[in-house]
C-alpha cells in the first residue's frame, strides 16, 4: 500500500526545501547591502515571506534563485530608503587571525572604518551595484537583473560610486 501525501504537506515540504537551499546565500547578499547582522536576519525573513506569498508569480522553477535574489535586493534597498540610514558592507571577509598584534588589529579596524565611511557616501543602489559587481564579482547583466534596471543604469551606478569613492580617498589624503 503506497502512502498518500496530502497536497498541503507536499507544498510545505517544497517551501521548506526552497528556504533551506537559499537561506545562507540570501542572508549574505542582504548583509552585504545593509551591513548589519540583525537587520540582515530580519530582512532575510521578510524576503522569504514575500517570495512565498508570491510564489504563484514564478512561472519557471529554473529561475527561482534569481527571482528570490531580486526580491532580497529590493527588500534590502527599500529598508535602507525607509530607515534613511547610510550603512556599509564589509569588504574584507577574512577570518579573524588570533595571532595578530594589537597594532595590526588597530590598523585593520581603522582600515575597515575608512572603507565604511566611504561606502556611507553612496546611495543604496550605488552601494548595492558596487558590492554585487566588485565584491561578489557578478557580471553587469546579472547585477542589472538583481537590481531590476538596465545594464546602462548599473554601469552608471558603479561609475558614480567609484567616482565618489575616489573623491573621498583624495580628500582623506589631504
Amino acid at each position: 500500500m503506497s502512502e498518500v501525501v496530502e497536497p498541503g504537506l507536499e507544498l510545505l515540504e517544497r517551501q521548506n526545501r526552497f528556504v533551506s537551499d537559499n537561506l545562507r546565500r540570501i542572508f549574505v547578499q542582504i548583509y552585504r547591502i545593509v551591513g548589519n547582522v540583525a537587520d540582515a536576519q530580519d530582512l532575510t525573513q521578510e524576503a522569504f515571506i514575500k517570495a512565498l506569498q508570491r510564489q504563484e508569480q514564478l512561472k519557471d522553477e529554473q529561475k527561482a534563485a534569481h527571482w528570490l535574489s531580486r526580491i532580497a535586493t529590493n527588500t534590502a534597498i527599500d529598508f535602507l530608503r525607509r530607515s534613511g540610514r547610510a550603512t556599509f558592507c564589509e569588504l574584507d571577509e577574512a577570518p579573524e587571525d588570533h595571532a595578530e598584534s594589537p597594532e595590526q588589529i588597530l590598523l585593520r579596524s581603522e582600515h575597515r572604518e575608512y572603507l565604511q565611511d566611504g561606502l556611507r557616501l553612496l546611495s543604496p543602489r550605488e552601494r548595492a551595484a558596487l558590492m554585487l559587481r566588485d565584491v561578489e564579482g557578478l557580471p553587469a547583466e546579472e547585477v542589472a537583473k538583481r537590481l531590476n534596471c538596465s545594464k546602462a543604469t548599473v554601469r552608471s551606478h558603479i561609475a558614480n560610486a567609484r567616482t565618489k569613492f575616489r573623491r573621498y580617498i583624495r580628500n582623506r589624503k589631504r
